[in-house]
């Protein structure tokens, strides 16, 4: 059998991580002896080169590097065309990433890597979870689970300093940011509340940066350098440069240079942490109604682990130990901590196949918590499209959500619907994403049709909703006056691939040789 290990698919930077024959989960290296993996691709003669060299590349050949795709994970109107005309999904670009990560663990390990556990952000939806999912097949790997990213933070952390008490996860990424509350004791993790924004990261502290920079520039004599893409890319590397160098000191100074004119524009930390204040504002804003939605309050916090690279950034440590009245965990690597999480969860998915099938000689956990378990929440809730009573008209419905957010997973939920016809032959079921009544504030993630037998208006019908530990969906239809299901169907997101497309993807990805 090959290797199960755990992935954080990030937007800007990646790693893998397993639990090594000591119990201990680690970071495998890749082959550039680094510990994460820009989530960067560069197609140079069609061919994708992954990681720092293709990152470097960014400035020099703009068109053809692609990053920060997991932003558009399942988005369907989302393609990078190369130079050479060929076209990628995001999914596509993603399993490029994961199957050059694939290959590097098995280098390291000197045996095959078939199976993983991917991260993703706990506010990510159904379309985005199912688009991870088919990149991690298109890379060849079996995907065994995927895990928010707060809850591996917390279970990383949780193990290896067997914690108890109320955990908040503050997870700010390159992209991505989710706040997640649990009640960890005894080796229970028990997800309380959740919530996040998807396109909130350190990627729009960069834009932010930039468009001062770039103001600056253009008062200094220059042109903006937002006009092309070579110079847009040469000022998001400074900007990013200058950003991690004001992570360490109080001033920097950047050098910006395009058409003959060249500056050096002084920047200090104040200047940076004025400009991306409302950026600050709303993640702050985002832990205080995620602490409300748990039914608690900042004295009952224990522990604040931070996790992404985004908040190293001093102004991130201090807004959020002023908010919550204590020093947030100092003890973890924010950058690794939730592939080390990944891998404890591949680790007990092995664990619980073995035994399943009697053969299990993996190394026991290196911590008292030994078999911890991991009860998880919906990121969003989960409804369908109705007609109000009394309504009458097709035009007046609204969103009724069944399943709610921060719903315990895996989770089942009813509710029971009447025709508005007599005679009514037919009986869509339309699922949405979303906490709001009104139809316009969700999304419809999926739909079917049902034939039903000729009843008088009113005639009721039980739809079923159930979450399962992949926060996917899967959906049951029951007749009440004839006491028997009518019928089932999984939801098939409507912006992720088809089976017949992922498996062109496979075909096509396999082939590549990925550098």
């Amino acid at each position: 059998m090959g290797h199960t290990i755990g992935i954080d698919l990030g937007t800007t930077f990646s790693a893998a991580a397993r639990v090594n024959e000591l119990g201990k989960p680690e970071i495998v290296v890749n082959r550039d002896g680094e510990r994460l993996t820009p989530s960067v691709v560069l197609f140079q003669d069609e061919l994708p080169i992954v990681g720092t060299m293709a990152k470097r590349s960014a400035a020099t050949a703009p068109l053809d590097v692609v990053q920060f795709v997991k932003r558009s994970m399942g988005d369907p109107t989302w393609k990078f065309e190369t130079s050479g005309g060929t076209s990628y999904r995001p999914e596509e670009i993603s399993a490029i990433i994961l199957k050059r990560i694939k290959d590097d663990v098995e280098l390291a390990l000197g045996d095959e890597v078939t199976d993983a556990v991917i991260t993703v952000p706990a506010y990510f939806d159904d379309a985005p979870r199912r688009a991870t999912m088919d990149a991690g097949r298109i890379a060849g790997l079996n995907v065994r689970r995927v895990l928010n990213e707060p809850t591996a933070a917390a279970l990383a952390y949780g193990i290896e300093t067997e914690v108890s008490g109320n955990v908040l996860v503050y997870d700010l990424g390159g992209g991505t940011f989710d706040v997640t509350i649990m009640r960890v004791e005894g080796g229970e993790f028990d997800v309380l509340a959740t919530h996040g924004d998807r396109n909130l990261g350190g990627f729009d502290f960069d834009n932010a940066l930039m468009r001062l920079l770039d103001e600056r520039f253009q008062a200094a004599g220059g042109p903006s350098l937002l006009d092309n893409p070579e110079t847009e890319a040469d000022l998001r590397e400074k900007a990013e440069i200058a950003k991690r160098s004001l992570t360490t000191v109080e001033q920097t100074r950047v050098v910006l240079a395009t058409a003959g004119t060249t500056k050096v524009l002084p920047l200090t930390r104040a200047e940076f942490e004025d400009v991306t204040s409302s950026l600050r504002s709303r993640t702050r804003d985002v832990a205080e109604m995620v602490v409300g939605d748990a039914g608690l309050d900042w004295s009952k916090i224990s522990h604040i682990l931070l996790a992404g690279g985004s908040t190293r950034m001093p102004m991130i440590r201090t807004m959020i130990e002023q908010v919550a009245g204590r020093e947030v965990v100092r003890t973890v690597n924010p950058d690794e901590v939730v592939a080390l999480g990944a891998a404890i969860q591949a680790h007990l998915v092995d664990v619980e196949a073995g035994e399943g099938s009697g053969e299990s000689h993996l190394p026991v956990l290196a911590s008292a918590i030994t078999r911890p378990r991991i009860r998880d929440v919906t990121s969003q809730g989960l409804g369908a499209i109705a007609v109000r009573r009394g309504g009458g008209s097709d035009d007046d419905v609204e969103n009724v959500v069944i399943i709610p957010a921060n719903t315990k997973i895996p989770a089942k939920r009813s509710q029971v619907f009447e025709t508005i016809q007599d005679n009514q032959a037919k009986l869509k079921v339309e699922v949405t994403q979303g906490d709001d009544d009104d139809p316009a504030y969700v999304r419809a993630i999926g739909e079917q049709t049902f034939d039903i037998p000729a009843y008088p208006a009113g005639a009721p019908f039980e739809v079923v909703y159930a979450y399962d530990i992949d926060q996917t969906v899967f959906i049951e239809v029951h007749d009440k006056t004839a006491g028997k299901p009518i019928g089932t169907f999984e939801v098939r997101n409507v912006a992720t691939m088809d089976e017949a497309a992922v498996v062109d993807a496979t075909d096509r990805v396999r082939v590549l040789d990925i550098s």
